[in-house]
């Protein structure tokens, strides 16, 4: 029987040697089953895995059917934003520590991508964000994100205060450690950790989670996923936009920082017996004996 996916790409972990083996593994298992191969470089850079044709990964989106990670979170949200554009399907092999966006057990690499080869599937589409920094007439940052874009304080320890627009309607005036747009992707990370809604994936919405706000009454709160919000930094110190833990542009004050859905999705790849609620009880120790 002719594969599902008949070329596949294969994306390590990032300065990983352990990849070099389920790497290996993997590749040679898919092209057993009649699959073409295809090694990022870099991977193939860091592994040592060089036994299959090797594609920048600016090009994996016009060759591949479908890319496996091996990695962790990370790894996948690095393979989300650069290939989104393209449509690709993304599939996780875990070789991470929590692992929410990687389905496949390191141990059950074989079986369950023999599976999803044989058609045993379901594509799940995830919403991203697209974040802009406009500083006075000009946008001087811009990137695409998928779990979330945090506007948080720097190094100091101060407190920073921005206002919060949504849909142009003012929302509050805040001073706080900053604030967390998410996804529902993202819903389980930084937001999370402060104290913010857990949203499943197939809910049409965004969540704005405070850090640390100033006045105990700012709450986590859910908008509409078309809405478009807009952080304006009125008091900065050494404010930071970070985006998918990354942290990436130093804000100033009167910098607004513009947060909206994304153009593209990213088509998770999730192997037959996944369950969203099943991942959450194991990954947040749900349903565990108190004694």
């Amino acid at each position: 029987m002719a594969p599902a996916f008949k070329t596949v790409a294969l994306i390590g972990r990032y300065k990983s040697r352990d990849a070099a083996e389920p790497l290996g593994a993997l590749g040679r298992f898919l092209a057993g089953r009649g699959c073409t191969v295809l090694m990022e470089k870099e991977t193939a850079a860091e592994s040592g895995v060089d036994a299959f044709p090797l594609v920048d990964r600016a090009d994996i989106g016009s060759r591949a059917d479908l890319v496996v990670v091996l990695g962790g979170d990370g790894s996948m949200l690095t393979a989300a934003r650069s290939l989104a554009h393209a449509g690709v399907p993304l599939v996780g092999v875990n070789q991470g520590r929590l692992g929410f966006l990687t389905d496949i057990a390191l141990g059950k690499m074989v079986e369950q991508m023999g599976k999803v080869l044989d058609g045993e599937y379901r594509v799940e589409p995830r919403t991203m964000l697209d974040a802009a920094v406009q500083r006075a007439d000009s946008v001087r940052f811009s990137t695409l994100a998928l779990n979330d874009v945090v506007v948080n304080k720097g190094a100091t320890g101060r407190l920073i205060e921005f206002m919060v627009h949504i849909d142009g309607e003012f929302v509050y005036d805040l001073r706080a450690d900053g604030l967390i747009v998410a996804t529902p992707t993202g819903s389980t990370a930084y937001a999370l950790s402060s104290n913010g809604p857990i949203l499943q994936p197939g809910v049409p919405g965004l969540a704005l989670v405070p850090i640390c706000p100033h006045t105990l009454s700012n709450r986590p709160i859910a908008v509409s996923d078309a809405a478009v919000i807009q952080v304006t930094i009125k008091r900065a110190a050494d404010a930071l936009l970070h985006f998918d833990g990354h942290p990436s542009f130093e804000l100033e004050e009167g910098d607004r920082v513009t947060v909206k859905r994304a153009e593209h999705v990213v088509k998770l790849v999730h192997p037959p017996g996944y369950s969203y609620y099943a991942m959450l009880r194991e990954k947040l120790h749900w349903s565990e004996a108190l004694f």
